[in-house]
């Protein structure tokens, strides 16, 4: 499917790329703001299109900056359908439950729907509830991401007020704005996670403090897998390589590495000779560790669709485990003489049908301009 999308750089459009990405579809056509102001250009680039996502708008400002951007951003495209020769099949508009609440932003979000309606034939409005998930900017996008940050940095949340939430993860709304088949990295059908902003608060907590000694807390369903990868994006790269504690005693030594409480997982060790990279993809959902126990080797990573690359030297004679964050490609060299053997754990067993593992090379030549890990 050929996909073209304006707000490809926000939080929603972000993990949209990465899921037309693992989907191997070809690369999306993104429309920034720029470039939506010349509505006979955005009809060009809209030629052979087969949907549209609209992302592009403002959450939080002032209030007249909130309803213009969400407006303006809706009418220029407006305009770029109605040029369109060979318009494409389908519109789909990330709108928000807020739509007409009455407030600059939901009355802002309905006068958006209502514009892109009389632009084209087949407009699909859907209304998504709050979302969350990897690096979401703290204070914007999700009070999910707000309590993860100051969690990861030491902080304890502050709840002034109670109430009741529901929650969708980002990629599960992507898979619905994109009608990509289910897999078990991702759910269209965005299953909600009902809980009190309280008991949010409390679960992340446990993550944290669980986490912060290097073992890995409970994991019992879905949910808990994905507020766990969104917590963890928040201590990246800052909190790696994790050390470890080595015991020795007459018979040898004893290094423990992972530490799951109430999930075993799956583990595994490799060898590589010199010069052998392994890994080189990404993953969705899978809570993946590493851990050299001999030789020596360097793990590299990338956030797929930027350009920064982080790297960790990891020896056996100095244990340590790095963690793989979720939609960061990722890959071990060995840069020593002789063999390297590396411990690999995951919070889940291999399924042969639903890998949840992506190619792409850590050393991309192709990627659209980096944008700030929030």
């Amino acid at each position: 499917m050929r996909v073209a999308l304006t707000g490809a750089d926000g939080f929603l459009g972000w993990h949209v790329r990465v899921l037309v990405k693992a989907l191997g579809w070809p690369e999306p056509v993104l429309l920034t703001r720029s470039e939506m102001r010349d509505a006979d250009a955005v009809a060009v680039r809209l030629e052979g299109i087969d949907r549209v996502l609209h992302l592009a708008g403002v959450n939080r400002g002032e209030p007249a900056e909130v309803s213009s951007g969400n407006v303006d951003a809706a009418a220029a495209l407006a305009e770029g359908l109605r040029r369109c020769l060979a318009p494409p099949g389908t519109v789909v508009y990330a709108n928000s439950i807020q739509a007409g609440n009455g407030t600059p932003y939901g009355d802002s979000k309905a006068m958006a729907a209502a514009l892109l309606a009389e632009a084209c034939d087949d407009l699909r409005d859907v209304r998504l509830t709050n979302l969350y998930g990897e690096h979401g900017r703290p204070h914007y996008n999700s009070v999910v991401a707000t309590f993860c940050r100051i969690l990861a940095e030491q902080g304890r949340p502050e709840i002034h007020e109670d109430r009741q939430l529901s929650l969708v993860h980002v990629t599960d709304a992507a898979a619905h704005l994109l009608d990509a088949p289910t897999s078990g990295s991702w759910d269209g059908r965005m299953p909600e996670l009902r809980i009190g902003l309280r008991d949010l608060a409390d679960r992340l907590a446990t993550f944290a403090a669980i986490y912060r000694t290097g073992e890995i807390p409970p994991l019992p369903d879905r949910h808990a897998v994905r507020l766990f990868n969104t917590y963890r994006s928040h201590c990246f790269p800052a909190h790696y390589p994790m050390p470890l504690s080595r015991r020795s005693d007459a018979r040898g030594e004893l290094v423990e590495t992972v530490k799951a409480h109430g999930s075993a997982g799956q583990t595994f060790c490799s060898t590589s000779h010199p010069g052998v990279v392994r890994g080189e993809h990404f993953h969705l959902a899978k809570v993946e560790r590493f851990c050299v126990l001999s030789g020596s080797g360097e793990i590299c990573l990338r956030r797929v669709g930027h350009r920064d690359v982080v790297r960790f030297p990891v020896s056996g004679d100095e244990p340590v485990v790095v963690d793989m964050p979720t939609m960061w490609v990722h890959n071990i060299v060995n840069v020593g003489a002789g063999e390297l053997l590396t411990l690999f754990w995951t919070n889940e067993l291999f399924d042969p049908a639903s890998p949840d593992t992506y190619a792409e090379p850590v050393e991309a030549g192709s990627l659209v301009p980096a944008m700030a890990v929030s």
